[in-house]
């Protein structure tokens, strides 16, 4: 059985995810679909990609640029901004922070609850 992805967890990784996508290498939009789904990220809606896509890009995170294809419409590019970049290093401290301070509270070998009041 395969985990299901809680929406809300997911909303608030999505733009961490991505940040760091596009600082591996820029991307246009439906790539950077694929790569989110080849994570095992399946389940994450087209429809919340580009509305992330066009916040990080609101907020001067990323920044994109139309590019010719050879095999049909022109293609938007996105690349980190220097202030994305930024904000890649922030969300990835705190988003390792919180992991390995609720790690081990959900982990099956971690603290187990000592009964307390019923």
């Amino acid at each position: 059985m395969s985990p299901t992805h809680d929406s809300q967890i997911l909303k608030g990784v999505l733009g961490l995810v991505l940040l760091r996508l596009i600082d591996e290498r820029e991307s246009y939009g439906y790539e950077l679909v694929e790569r989110v789904h080849a994570l095992g990220l399946e389940d994450v809606p087209d429809g919340s990609i580009y509305p992330a896509l066009g916040r990080l890009e609101r907020e001067g995170h990323v920044t994109s640029e139309l590019v010719r294809s050879p095999n049909g419409p022109a293609r938007k590019y996105y690349r980190l901004s220097s202030s994305g970049r930024e904000l890649l290093t922030e969300r990835t401290a705190a988003w390792t922070h919180i992991v390995n301070a609720v790690t081990p509270i959900l982990s099956e070998n971690g603290n187990q609850p000592t009964g307390g009041r019923s």
